[in-house]
């Protein structure tokens, strides 16, 4: 291996994407931690209220967010305890349910999303001028499609979107943002 190898761009752009996410995610964590929220818990309300009708079918919420289906199931099961979410069975599969943000989901994420929001202003979006900020987003929507292409799963109408994603179907909106 030659000594500069080390020294690529590509490593370098990987190696800086997990810094600035290290980095934010603590930030992210302890600002929520005062609403008694966890990231993942967040992570979970934001999605169902970005959504239609503010739920998703457990399957896409989970290919959404950095959990597995068995971990989606016990972070919901949480969150139901907690009254945050419910879960709505699917009228045209019996197999599947939706989780549902409650009104007192939508109360927790908003007392916590000023703060969420100055946040990501201070120490991301606002380090950005608006060009760069645009060629970032398209960046790390072309990155994710190709990476993660069910994580847009549900996000369209009645859920159409990506439908098929667990059975290896790639699902994509067109929503930006999703």
């Amino acid at each position: 291996m030659k000594a500069n190898a080390f020294d690529d761009p590509r490593i370098t752009a990987v190696g800086l994407l997990f810094e600035v996410h290290a980095g934010l995610a603590a930030r992210f964590a302890a600002q929520l931690e005062e609403h008694g929220l966890s990231p993942v818990e967040f992570e979970v309300l934001t999605r169902l209220t970005r959504s239609p009708d503010n739920q998703l079918r457990m399957t896409d919420l989970a290919a959404q967010t950095s959990l597995s289906t068995s971990g989606v199931t016990r972070v919901v099961d949480r969150m139901e305890r907690d009254g945050f979410i419910t879960r709505r069975a699917c009228p045209s599969d019996r197999r599947s349910s939706y989780a549902v943000v409650t009104p007192a989901g939508l109360r927790r994420l908003d007392e916590s999303l000023p703060g969420h929001l100055q946040l990501i202003e201070d120490w991301f979006t606002g380090q950005l001028d608006p060009a760069a900020l645009g060629a970032l987003l398209d960046g790390l929507r072309r990155v994710r499609d190709a990476v993660h292409p069910c994580a847009t799963a549900g996000s369209g109408p009645a859920g159409a979107a990506g439908a098929d994603c667990d059975t290896d179907e790639v699902g994509h909106s067109d929503d930006p943002d999703r």
